[in-house]
């Protein structure tokens, strides 16, 4: 019962936000030039969502994303645990990724344009540099949420390291690594995005960047829009594996 209520409110919600992007900027009482009416922004997304041009930026930056977190969240998942597993390079390393997560990524993109020119290659590093931080310190979290007095028993009983791997650190640590993936996954978005509207050819993150630019403000809401589909159905698709694995928290 409740769980009805709270998604009648939250699709109540939704609607009174669409209902009043359509009406405020029709009363006047937004600029309709900055904010346009959303039958206006819809009507742009379907127009954009016909051309070629537009299929070809969908496909370059969805590869690099794709590329970007499939190199990301094993080597940061790795590191991760090798940190955790290891006191000696946990007491090294541990405090130097904090102090580089805490410094806004954006400052590093001259340097990975000048190493690697504008082009896929350049995305792609960059995006991985602004995920891999989270994931090494999600994973290094991960391995230390493992009870003690699992492994205890696992090694009492004569388990290989394979079997502990397998029967207690993958259950124990799958809903942070779960939480993980979806958190990376914005990281990464974001990491290619922002390298595709400050230093690209193409993706669907420059062609946004260019209609803000020539103020096209109904095709730059469409982008966004698009864009905000993509990354909630990732997030809601890994929160329903998510769900799943709940029986696993111990």
């Amino acid at each position: 019962m409740r769980g009805s209520i709270v998604i009648l409110v939250r699709v109540a919600l939704l609607a009174l936000i669409l209902g009043a992007w359509q009406v405020l900027p029709e009363a006047g009482i937004v600029n309709p030039m900055l904010l346009p009416p959303l039958s206006d922004v819809l009507h742009a997304l379907g127009d954009i969502l016909g051309r070629p041009s537009v299929h070809q930026s969908i496909a370059v930056t969805g590869g690099e994303v794709v590329v970007a977190f499939v190199i990301a969240v094993p080597l940061g998942g790795a590191l991760g645990v090798l940190a955790a597993e290891s006191d000696y390079l946990g007491a090294i390393f541990k405090p130097m990724l904090f102090y580089v997560f805490s410094i806004p990524k954006s400052v590093f993109l001259p340097m990975f344009i000048l190493a690697f020119g504008i082009g896929f290659p350049q995305k792609v590093a960059y995006a991985v540099f602004s995920t891999v931080f989270i994931v090494i310190m999600s994973a290094s979290a991960a391995v230390e949420s493992v009870k003690a007095d699992h492994l205890l028993v696992a090694r009492s009983y004569g388990a290989t390291r394979a079997q502990i791997l397998r029967r207690v650190y993958v259950p124990s640590m799958m809903p942070i690594l779960l939480e993980t993936l979806r958190i990376s996954m914005i990281f990464n978005f974001t990491g290619v995005l922002i390298a595709e509207m400050y230093a690209s050819r193409v993706g669907i993150g420059r062609m946004i960047a260019d209609w803000g630019e020539n103020f096209e403000m109904p095709q730059l809401f469409a982008g966004v829009v698009l864009l905000a589909a993509a990354a909630i159905s990732f997030n809601e698709a890994v929160r329903a594996l998510e769900a799943r694995c709940s029986s696993w928290r111990t």
